[in-house]
């Protein structure tokens, strides 16, 4: 029965879950998104943000200082996105229960999430700590590199900790569909670690040391406010705050295909990092500037995806096939719309941009061309990363962990053959760059549009089991 057809069980008046599930489905679809999209996009950017601010800041004190952020930064980012089905799982699960009407049960997944979070970032805190320099020795870079990228990665390894509960605690707020919260958090947090890098980097001298420091201090930070809005959260709910082991364990094992789905497309990202450091330290230089800006982007394309995964899970928990589908298509077509303007944006800022980051003419030679390619394929993304969203909202994770694993065995091929036929010099990285956007975007699309088509991930027994199968 549709939500809007069933009874109250106090009487004509509806419960307060019943009154957080009939709010958001009496908006207007596009306001619907756009009250998700754009807080979310506030604290999407926060992070590639904190990385440009650190590259800019590196760039200029030297091209091997930046290589060796480059390295030390994208095995942090690795682990992060090994780590996000803390965001997916939880926000998939809790909208669907808040759909369903049990905001208590949203709430307490937020709880055991983040008491999950807390467990991974402490050994992932350690490992990082401890293997720093043998870590970044595996990406073949020269040795004056792997000093700066050791160096960095230990002093970034506290904000493990940090950043687990962030990731955690952002799924929380987004099950319950609470963007604003995650915006405040992550621009102040972002905001201060500028302050700390460059504080650490100029003012102490510290260098990519430096700026390890800075992202630890304000991973912690965010962190921990994130901690405190659970903890209060949880008290206004009657929500008990101790972990449920049994739950977190559950949790773990339900995000088991998501690990396996994003570290498919983190080897997509270290393998194309790993063919950057074979062309020397130009090209990790130039690719550093192409992916943060790839990633700007990205994360803009993810806000909507971010509004799909929180409103396709709760139209799913009310069981409404229709407004899925509908909502399916308004957001493919926002998220063409959006591509085609970021496509054009970074066309006409290739030639500028890379300046932020470094003074070296062939690093600004093979940035500005990477990033042409770049706004070649933004449309490309801007559905991509929709179907994404659609996939994980339904919580229809064991299909993407497949999906991953067949674009992953279409990329590697290409790969490899941009690594052994490519031109050298600044073609080398354009190459590099379109296989990366081109090849890998376009098997994304082609598993993802395929499952989309179907109905089968939908779910629909959600609604009146309270159970995902």
């Amino acid at each position: 029965m549709p939500a809007e057809n069933r009874p109250s069980e106090s009487g004509n008046r509806p419960s307060e879950s019943e009154a957080q599930r009939v709010e958001p489905e009496n908006q207007p679809l596009n306001r619907r998104i756009l009250s998700l999209a754009v807080p979310s996009l506030g604290s999407l950017l926060a992070e590639p943000l904190m990385v440009i601010a650190d590259s800019a800041m590196i760039g200029h004190v030297g091209t091997t200082e930046l290589a060796g952020l480059t390295v030390g930064s994208s095995v942090n980012v690795f682990l992060v996105g090994i780590c996000i089905f803390l965001v997916y799982t939880t926000t998939a699960v809790a909208s669907r229960q808040l759909g369903a009407g049990d905001r208590h049960g949203a709430v307490k997944t937020g709880v055991d999430g983040a008491w999950l979070g807390l467990l991974v970032g402490v050994v992932l805190a350690v490992v990082l700590w401890v293997g720093a320099l043998p870590i970044v020795s595996l990406f073949g870079a020269s040795a004056a590199v792997n000093v700066q990228g050791a160096a960095y990665l230990r002093a970034a390894a506290p904000s493990m900790l940090g950043m687990m509960l962030v990731l955690a605690g952002t799924g929380a707020m987004r099950g319950v569909l609470d963007a604003k919260t995650p915006l405040v958090i992550s621009v102040t947090g972002a905001i201060a670690n500028v302050a700390f890098n460059a504080a650490f980097i100029y003012g102490f001298n510290l260098g990519v040391t430096g700026a390890g420091i800075g992202t630890s201090i304000a991973g912690i930070g965010m962190g921990a406010a994130f901690a405190l809005k659970i903890m209060f959260g949880a008290r206004r709910a009657k929500v008990a705050l101790h972990p449920e082991f049994r739950a977190i364990f559950t949790a773990l094992a339900g995000g088991v295909p998501l690990m396996i789905r994003t570290l498919t497309m983190q080897i997509v990202i270290l393998g194309t990092l790993w063919v950057a450091a074979s062309q020397g330290e130009v090209a990790i230089a130039g690719r550093q500037i192409a992916a943060n800006t790839w990633t700007l982007g990205a994360n803009l394309h993810d806000s909507l995806a971010i509004a799909v995964q929180a409103l396709i899970g709760f139209e799913l928990g009310r069981a409404d096939r229709q407004a899925v589908r509908d909502l399916i298509r308004r957001v493919t077509l926002w998220g063409l719309g959006l591509g085609v303007v970021l496509g054009l944006s970074i066309a006409a800022l290739a030639s500028l941009w890379p300046r932020i980051f470094s003074s070296d003419p062939e690093v600004l030679a093979a940035a500005a061309l990477a990033l042409l390619v770049s706004a070649f394929f933004q449309p490309l993304a801007g559905v991509v990363f929709v179907f994404d969203g659609v996939l994980i909202g339904a919580n229809d994770t064991w299909y993407l962990a497949l999906a991953g694993l067949i674009n992953l065995g279409v990329y590697i091929p290409a790969l490899v053959l941009v690594w052994r036929f490519a031109p050298g010099g600044i073609l080398g990285l354009a190459w590099l760059w379109g296989c990366y956007c081109g090849v890998f975007f376009l098997a994304r699309l082609a598993t993802l549009s395929w499952r989309i088509r179907q109905d089968r991930w939908m779910k629909l027994d959600f609604a009146k089991t309270g159970e995902i199968r």
